[in-house]
Order: C-alpha cells, then structure tokens, then sequence
C-alpha cells in the first residue's frame, strides 16, 4: 500500500518541489495551499488531492487533515513547509508582522503538527519534518522576526523528538541555503526611511542578498533532502541543504561568536 504524504505550503518552490517528486516515486500526496482554486498542475496528477489550508486557521487545519483521510485514509508523513521571511530593523516593523510571521512559521506549524500526531499515534510510525534554514543556527541582521520563528522551528523540533520516539515517529528538521525561490523578492520587508541610522545597514544587507541568490540552490534539491530524511530510516535529526548552509553551518560550529560575527560582518561589508 503507498504511504500518504500531507506538506503545507505548495504552490510554489520547496513545497511544489516536494510534492512533484514524492509523486513521482509512488507516493500519496496531500498538496496543501491557501489558494488551491489557482492550481493547474497538481490537480491533474495521479494520486495527487490539492486541499485548502491556511495553517493560521484551526478550522483550516482540521478540513485539510479530514479531507487528506478522506481521500487516502491515513497520513504517514507530515512535511511542515508553510512559511515566509520578514525583515527590516525591529524599530520600524510594526505588531501586526511581527504577530503574522510567528503565527505562520512558529504557531501554524505546531498546529498543524499537534493536529496530525494523533493519526500518527494511531499507526505507531511516520515521520514529521519541519522545514527549518541555515538561519535557524545563526543569524543574519535585520532578521529578528524571520531568525526568531526559525530558532524556534529547531528548538521545538529538538525537543519534539524525543517525546515522539514513545509512539515510533521521527522528527527531521531540514536547513536549506539560499533557494532559488525568490526568497529576497517575496520578503515582508519593514523600513522607516526616517530612521536614517540604518539607512547604510538595510542597503548593505539587501545587497547582500541580492547577490547570495545568484548562487542559490534549486526547491528540487531541498525536495531530494526531504525524500531522503523521510526515507532513511535513520533518527538523524539536521540535514542542512546547499554548499552555503554547509559551509555557514560548519563555521558556526567550528567558531567562537566573536570570530563567527566578525566573518559575517566582513562578508556583507557593515
């Protein structure tokens, strides 16, 4: 019998990715989006049900998980992708963003997964796999609200798994690079141009990430590490993505803060 797969955030990128080669090999695929009306090509693939979620929403959050049963009758794993960057200086963001991006990334997330343990619970297996970054073990300035949710996708994510282990079910945490998603362009990005003391700092990062996603990494190798992780059979907890995260993640922990910030602040030119 094929296993079920239910990832969130699917129309476009790392979740589109993911769900195309879950297919691909066999697999029931639950695609989930906030605007399923606008698919056309999940829709006509075999196997494939393309569901209605907004993870910021309960009610949401139980249609897509009944409908998921519905169609396919259990759910094995569960790829927590849904998510979005916010960044700009703290002073100039106002509540309501920084409210948005915690109840996607952070809250949604564990909606959704506390949601699906249950069905997991009741099967004694499956996997759950949060799409963390590299930036979930560092940071990057301006990015306290993105940084934030994705210190908290590892922290909880960490803990999460030796609770789940008591019902057969491993939790993965997967850290991508710069994807060649237009990450830099889909920003909910915060300025106050009268706040001229980070005028120099937000050029210089902007910049800087302009130029990082010239040398981005493919959604379909993300995928190909999110079929890995799921398939392995392993309790391997991290698989960071693309040679930036490698090398980012392998210096972080390689260095004291002082020599990691130092390198930072060198390589974007504050």
């Amino acid at each position: 019998m094929s296993k079920t797969i239910m990832i969130t955030g699917c129309s476009s990128g790392i979740g589109r990715a993911t769900a195309n080669l879950f297919q691909q090999n066999g697999w029931n695929v639950v695609a989930t989006m906030r605007t399923p009306q606008r698919e056309q090509e999940l829709t006509k693939r075999e196997n494939v049900l393309v569901a209605a979620l907004d993870v910021t929403k309960p009610e949401s959050i139980e249609s897509a998980i009944s409908a998921a049963l519905t169609r396919f009758r259990r759910i094995d794993v569960l790829v927590n992708n849904a998510g979005f960057g916010a960044y700009g200086p703290l002073e100039a963001t106002k509540a309501e963003s920084i409210r948005r991006e915690f109840d996607t990334n952070v809250l949604g997330m564990l909606a959704m997964t506390k949601a699906v343990i249950p069905h997991l619970r009741v099967n004694r297996e499956g996997v759950i796999l949060n799409i963390a970054s590299m930036g979930g073990r560092f940071a990057f300035p301006l990015g306290a609200l993105y940084h934030g949710t994705k210190f908290a996708v590892e922290g909880l994510s960490e803990a999460l798994s030796y609770e789940m282990a008591a019902i057969g079910v491993r939790v993965k945490i997967v850290e991508p690079g710069m994807i060649d998603t237009g990450f830099s362009k889909a920003l909910d990005f915060s300025n106050d141009e009268r706040l001229t003391e980070y005028r120099e700092l937000v050029t210089k990062v902007m910049a800087g990430f302009a130029e990082a996603q010239k040398g981005a990494s493919k959604p379909e190798l993300v995928a190909e590490t999110v079929f890995r992780a799921v398939t392995d059979g392993t309790d391997q907890l991290r698989y960071p993505v693309g040679r930036d995260a490698e090398a980012m993640l392998a210096a972080r922990e390689k260095q004291d803060d002082a020599a990691f910030f130092r390198g930072l602040r060198q390589q974007l030119g504050i």
